[in-house]
């Protein structure tokens, strides 16, 4: 008998359980529709739209006219650096080698 005792109150609790999210789940399904209805419908749900054929039409063309541009204009030239330059910067490198160098000798 003391099992049927424990049996029914694990019932009584599971009950209470189902209640309580039965009521949650009426919360949720209100809220879905009042969202529902501020979206304009069906669209917020599946979160997409449709575009007329003007519209695609209009954006084919803008795309069009940019990818053209695009070619049109030339590559940017490449940088190169002048004789001096690389003079100074090969002068400067064997200034620091030069630096390791004698910290080994030294040490």
């Amino acid at each position: 008998m003391a099992n049927l005792n424990g049996l029914a109150s694990i019932v009584s609790e599971l009950k209470a359980v189902r209640t309580n999210l039965v009521n949650e789940l009426r919360h949720v399904d209100a809220a879905l529709s009042v969202l529902g209805k501020l979206s304009g419908g069906s669209s917020f749900t599946t979160g997409r739209h449709t575009v007329s054929a003007s519209a695609r039409k209009r954006m084919s063309l803008a795309q069009k006219a940019r990818g053209a541009k695009a070619r049109r204009q030339a590559p940017k030239p490449k940088r190169t650096i002048s004789a001096a330059g690389r003079k100074r910067i090969a002068a400067a490198q064997r200034a620091r080698w030069a630096k390791v160098r004698a910290g080994k000798k030294a040490a």
